[in-house]
């Protein structure tokens, strides 16, 4: 025996609140992938800051960080002082024409900067950068 059920079919609807959870994901996702996009060479330090700082291009360059206690890192690899010339000079025989940008602590004692600097100018290594934090609003005027 057959029964016939005579209900009411719902008409179907789309629910709207997974499709804004799933955007939420995918903006959630895009701003994670796009920020491990950048990278980031050198360790991380606090930069002096100055008002007359330009961007410069970042490709194919090496990061050379002197740390607040006078380390030196070549793109994150601790490097001992009596080791750090013979280290430029390797790089400066893999490529003939390197960029070095030189981030130095703003605590970094002086003569360790100068030090990185002077090695690498020793090394026959031209383009030469160091690195500032920007000021914010530095260019406007009040």
């Amino acid at each position: 025996m057959k029964l016939r059920i005579h209900s009411k079919r719902k008409s179907p609807r789309i629910e709207i609140i997974p499709l804004i959870d799933i955007m939420f994901f995918l903006l959630a996702t895009f701003v994670m992938v796009s920020t491990a996009m950048i990278n980031n060479r050198g360790i991380a330090v606090s930069l002096p800051t100055a008002e007359t700082g330009a961007r410069e291009q970042r490709k194919d360059y090496i990061s050379l960080t002197v740390s607040a206690s006078g380390e030196y890192f070549i793109d994150k690899q601790k490097v001992e002082s009596k080791d750090l010339s013979s280290q430029l000079l390797a790089i400066k025989n893999k490529n003939p024409d390197p960029k070095v940008f030189i981030n130095g602590d703003k605590n970094a004692d002086v003569g360790s900067l100068v030090n990185a600097l002077d090695q690498v100018r020793k090394a026959g290594i031209s383009k030469v950068a160091l690195e500032t934090a920007v000021i914010p609003f530095a260019n406007e005027k009040s």
